[in-house]
């Protein structure tokens, strides 16, 4: 399978955020074949001229995932001015070791998963690139000595785990295979770390909202599509029932989490993985707060089956508190801003792409 690959080689602390383009992996009907790395692109990035060699302080990060839910299509030009760019597939160990070896890699960030609902779809494909696409970058990371950052998800909670909150350590029992897969890789990566040494590192995501990618298969996915709706339509309708409180955070918060967590020495984990928290709404409340932008909006409610029984065994809110004490993490983006942000970006992107603002 393919996933679009980002080569980055900055200081983490001012640059490693704004290279992430999502977190989703392609959509399973899309075509797939084997295409390497751009040796243009490569013997650029590998040039004496271009680059110091990677430090602990100025890694050098291959980021796979990094476009997105992608179809097998062009990025656009933004993308191969930020850096280096390749596809890549995540079942073919050989090529993304010569990824790692001939870009001189030292973090490896794996976003490529086939989400829940689009799982749930697919549930071969599914375990294909969620599950053997982790082994191939838990081996590559050992062998490599590489930093290994895969993220998980408010899915890896099923209908026994606490839900109000959900602690970093209880039981999960998820029930999908996007849960089941996120949890094999906590576990796994946690093995790999007390057995091997692997610096395997994990962050807990709720629900992402970002401005920069069109929604493609979550079950928080209403909570992004809302906002083009306000904008374009007027007209919501949500695939949840009002009252469906779950966790959410702003992108910024996303990346700057990551970045911080990378960066933290490992000295201050007591953990591997770990919940990080911002916010938690409804989809009324959400809604309510758009409204004080938009009062023309209305939203109707078609509750779906699938989706709903999803989110309903789900965490209302995380516990974050570990993460809080050992490496400092702390949300900046409430509801108030995150509508703000989210209606300010949208209407930007649509005005300056010619598009109708309702």
């Amino acid at each position: 399978m393919l996933s679009g690959i980002r080569v980055c080689s900055h200081s983490a602390a001012t640059r490693f955020g704004c290279l992430f383009h999502g977190s989703r992996r392609r959509s399973p009907g899309s075509p797939s074949r084997g295409i390497s790395g751009s040796p243009r692109l490569i013997s650029r990035w590998n040039s004496r001229d271009s680059v110091d060699l990677p430090t602990e302080d100025n890694p050098r990060i291959l980021i796979t995932g990094g476009l997105g839910q992608l179809d097998i299509k062009k990025p656009p030009p933004e993308v191969y001015k930020s850096g280096p760019f390749v596809y890549a597939d995540v079942l073919d160990y050989k090529n993304l070791k010569e990824l790692v070896v001939n870009n001189r890699i030292t973090w490896l960030v794996h976003y490529s998963a086939l989400l829940s609902v689009v799982g749930e779809a697919n549930v071969a494909l599914s375990r294909k690139i969620n599950i053997t696409g982790l082994h191939n970058v838990l081996d590559l990371a050992l062998e490599s000595c590489l930093r290994l950052f895969v993220p998980s998800t408010i899915g890896a909670f099923g209908p026994t785990s606490p839900r109000d909150p959900a602690p970093d350590l209880c039981v999960q029992r998820p029930r999908t295979i996007y849960g089941v897969s996120k949890v094999h890789g906590e576990l796994m990566g946690e093995y790999f770390h007390h057995k091997y040494g692997l610096d395997f590192r994990c962050l807990r995501y709720p629900g992402v909202i970002s401005a920069n990618t069109q929604p493609g298969g979550g079950t928080t996915d209403y909570a992004v599509q809302i906002f083009h709706d306000a904008l374009s339509t007027g007209h919501h309708e949500c695939y949840l029932r009002p009252d469906t409180r779950l966790p959410m955070m702003h992108i910024g918060d996303c990346h700057r989490a990551t970045v911080e967590f990378m960066q933290a020495p490992q000295c201050q984990l007591s953990l591997r993985t770990y919940n990080i928290a911002a916010m938690s709404f409804t989809p009324e409340e959400v809604a309510t707060e758009i409204q004080k932008h938009l009062p023309h909006l209305k939203v109707t409610y078609n509750p779906d089956p699938v989706r709903q029984t999803i989110a309903d065994s789900w965490p209302v809110r995380f516990d974050d508190s570990n993460a809080r004490r050992d490496w400092g993490w702390k949300s900046t983006y409430g509801l108030e801003e995150l509508v703000s942000d989210m209606l300010s970006s949208i209407y930007e992107k649509r005005t300056n792409a010619g598009l109708p603002v309702s």
